[in-house]
């Protein structure tokens, strides 16, 4: 949950800052909280589960520890990928599992104040309103903050 920032911190500069790992999905930046993201990975070979839902890519092995794949793109009703395109790794942990969200580029950590972080749009698609905590307003456009629990338990997110 993002709360607003005490009004005096940000008169005088010092409002709570956080950082956001950002990452691109088609056309649309994205952000995680980079205190929940374990480490960035590049194209890794994914091992396909026989009958999992379709937007779990697979499992990928890191460093002898089993992680699910899940495809952010599928998720979300984004196109899929196209041929040969390689999907980054961010992975995370949720409890005691790890999983790797894969997406279509990683940028740099954002970091901004929480007076900067603006409300979710009321114009923004349910599917993607229902994972999102808020906005950040930068040069290159909005840059959308996810939640990852709520990226990886969709069916609790919408109710």
């Amino acid at each position: 949950m993002i709360y607003p920032a005490d009004p005096e911190r940000v008169r005088r500069g010092d409002a709570p800052r956080s950082g956001y790992v950002s990452f691109r999905l088609a056309d649309q930046w994205l952000g995680l909280p980079v205190v929940l993201a374990q480490e960035v990975l590049a194209p890794q070979r994914i091992s396909p589960i026989p009958l999992a839902p379709a937007d779990v890519a697979g499992f990928l092995n890191l460093r002898g520890q089993i992680v699910t794949a899940v495809d952010l793109r599928i998720r979300l009703g984004l196109p899929l990928r196209g041929e040969g395109e390689g999907a980054m790794n961010i992975v995370v942990r949720d409890g005691e599992e790890l999983f790797s969200f894969l997406v279509d580029e990683v940028g740099d950590v954002v970091e901004v104040g929480t007076d900067q972080i603006g409300e979710v749009p009321a114009t923004l698609d349910e599917q993607w309103k229902a994972c999102c905590q808020g906005v950040i307003r930068l040069e290159r456009g909005l840059l959308l903050i996810m939640d990852p629990a709520r990226l990886l338990n969709p069916v609790e997110a919408a109710a």
